[in-house]
């Protein structure tokens, strides 16, 4: 049984990429009222920050709705580069940290090109790379029992004669952060290696779009490593997914050469007005990660009584481990006709046996450990009568 395609699986072919499905698709296919479908598949939160309503009601924007933003949206980007402790020229604004992986990829990854992708990752990092007509270098991670870390050995091998080489800390899917010294260290070694071969090293992109939730950044290598370049994000923990903010830091020099490839307009003024605001008070953030610490020992702990695996994570998301595909993919199917929507992985996928699921309000979180222990009672009548059978 292959796990039921809600959501995407890495690409086979360049631009290959699958969205998720909409609330209105998975409705439709299961023949469940679209109230009742709940989202665990996005890694987002249940609700936007309180400062949100406020600036709508108030319509104080920092330009008519009539006009173009801003194109150098200079609040935004003086606030954020005051929040990251960074200069203004070291920081460019995208729509969301995806436009922000584009613009790098269109920088840095040339037609025939090469980029490094320790697996399982996010996704778009393999998309991005053939989108550009370059080949995907995949690098498996270590295993499960050893967090999903990088083989900095073998990454630091497929570096050498790579454009690009893309890093996600804490990484997405498998929720753990890269150990203490360990993306310092190889950013060495690239370094040292690169010298040695008299050539240019590699761009190294951090994606660090979790990084709120560990209450750390390695922002500060930028200064020493002008190959670097770091991704945050307005989605996850500010809670402002669907305004599609995000931006690369890197030192001046990097982040001119990934500028001229930015369109002018592409974040909305509503989305750049809100961000400014929500990233100069960040009380709705820093709210949203405690809500989110406090469910995810919760929710975990109601999900390993029920009978899954549920795998060490400091972000707003959990990787659940069900031992095999066909029951990951029976396990997603069961959900779904509760309305609940989880992150799948395809056949092929090194994940393919879990399940990714987001950590949500204490209610939809109550949902999903009511309809786990539902799902493994079914499964164990089933066993019981399989044995009778025999």
């Amino acid at each position: 049984m292959s796990p039921t395609p809600v959501t995407f699986g890495l690409p086979t072919q360049p631009a290959s990429y699958s969205w998720e499905a909409t609330d209105q698709e998975v409705a439709a296919r299961f023949g469940i009222p679209i109230g009742d479908i709940l989202r665990f598949d996005l890694n987002t939160s249940p609700a936007p920050p309180e400062i949100v309503a406020d600036i709508l009601a108030s319509g104080a924007f920092e330009t008519p709705l009539s006009e173009y933003p801003p194109s150098d949206y200079r609040r935004l980007v003086e606030t954020a580069a005051g929040v990251y402790g960074v200069e203004t020229d070291e920081l460019l604004v995208g729509a969301g940290a995806d436009e922000i992986l584009d613009l790098i990829g269109k920088a840095f990854v040339p037609p025939g090109g090469r980029a490094v992708v320790p697996a399982p990752t996010y996704a778009m990092y393999r998309v991005i790379t053939e989108q550009r007509g370059a080949t995907t270098v995949i690098v498996p991670r270590l295993g499960a029992g050893e967090g999903y870390r990088l083989d900095l050995g073998a990454t630091r091998r497929a570096a050498a004669d790579a454009d690009v080489v893309w890093l996600c800390s804490p990484n997405n899917p498998t929720g753990l952060p890269e150990p203490a010294g360990a993306i310092a260290s190889l950013l060495d070694d690239i370094a040292a290696d690169a010298e040695v071969a008299g050539r240019r090293a590699p761009i190294v992109v951090l994606d660090e779009a979790y990084a709120e939730f560990v209450g750390s950044s390695l922002l500060e290598l930028r200064r020493r490593h002008d190959n670097l370049v770091v991704v945050r994000t307005a989605s996850k923990a500010y809670a402002l997914a669907g305004l599609r903010v995000g931006f690369a830091i890197a030192s001046s020099a990097t982040i001119a050469r990934i500028a001229p490839y930015r369109p002018p307009g592409s974040v909305s003024t509503i989305s750049m007005t809100v961000v400014t605001e929500a990233l100069k008070d960040p009380r709705g953030m820093v709210a949203n990660v405690a809500r989110v610490d406090a469910e995810r020992e919760r929710l975990s702990d109601g999900l390993r009584d029920a009978g899954w695996s549920v795998g060490p994570t400091v972000t707003n998301f959990l990787l659940v481990d069900l031992e095999g595909p066909d029951r990951a993919a029976a396990t997603a199917t069961g959900l779904l006709l509760r309305g609940l929507v989880p992150r799948t992985f395809e056949g092929g996928h090194p994940l393919a046996h879990c399940l990714r699921l987001t950590i949500r309000d204490q209610a939809g979180n109550d949902r999903l450990i009511a309809a786990a222990r539902e799902i493994e009672a079914d499964r164990a009548d089933r066993a019981r009568e399989d044995g009778d059978a025999r």
